[in-house]
């Protein structure tokens, strides 16, 4: 799918609009970043910086412009609160070999199911854009709300080990995935 096709402008869930970030999301994209609150479950990739989410924005950017899909951001789509951002996800290609669905929102809107309308989006475009790559959610087995927006978007546990890199040695990763994912895709994923 070329980066023009109709996947890159802004979608719209039941309640929310998705929209690739542009420069004028980064204050409130670094702001969600930089909330303790959202990362609960992993603490060192908080933002505590601006350039650090200038830099993550501009990742998904190019994302965008390769390959058609990316995280979007998300805002609430109509009420009194239109236009506020809910959060970001979405899928992005991970090491080339599967889409990885990820969703983080601003703790104030955890549990009306906004990560499920992010995530059932974000499954269908990845199935639209590439319906050959793997859909996958890669999660700390602790986080189980991730787990359980993971589960809804029809993905299933595939895997289940150490987390590499994590600076706590007994964290445990687990991997979802949409369809079975061969033993190399597995160790690709897993490694690192």
């Amino acid at each position: 799918m070329a980066p023009d096709d109709p996947v890159d402008v802004p979608a719209r869930t039941a309640r929310l609009v998705l929209a690739p970030p542009r420069h004028e999301d980064l204050e409130d994209v670094f702001a969600l970043y930089s909330d303790p609150a959202v990362w609960e479950h992993l603490p060192s990739g908080r933002h505590t910086d601006r350039t650090r989410t200038a830099l993550l924005l501009q990742r998904i950017r190019d994302s965008w412009d390769a390959i058609g899909l990316g995280s979007w951001v998300a805002r609430l789509a109509e009420g009194p609160d239109a236009g506020r951002l809910v959060g970001t996800g979405g899928c992005d290609l991970r090491m080339g070999v599967t889409w990885n669905l990820s969703y983080r929102l601003h703790r104030r809107d955890w549990g009306h199911g906004y990560a499920g309308e992010l995530a059932a989006a974000a499954t269908a475009a990845a199935h639209r854009v590439r319906p050959d790559i793997p859909v996958t959610a890669y999660l700390l087995e602790h986080n189980s709300r991730s787990a359980a927006a993971a589960e809804r978007a029809g993905l299933h546990l595939t895997w289940r080990g150490p987390d590499a890199g994590n600076p706590d040695p007994g964290a445990v990763r687990l991997l979802y995935a949409d369809r079975p994912l061969s033993r190399i895709v597995v160790e690709v994923l897993t490694a690192s």
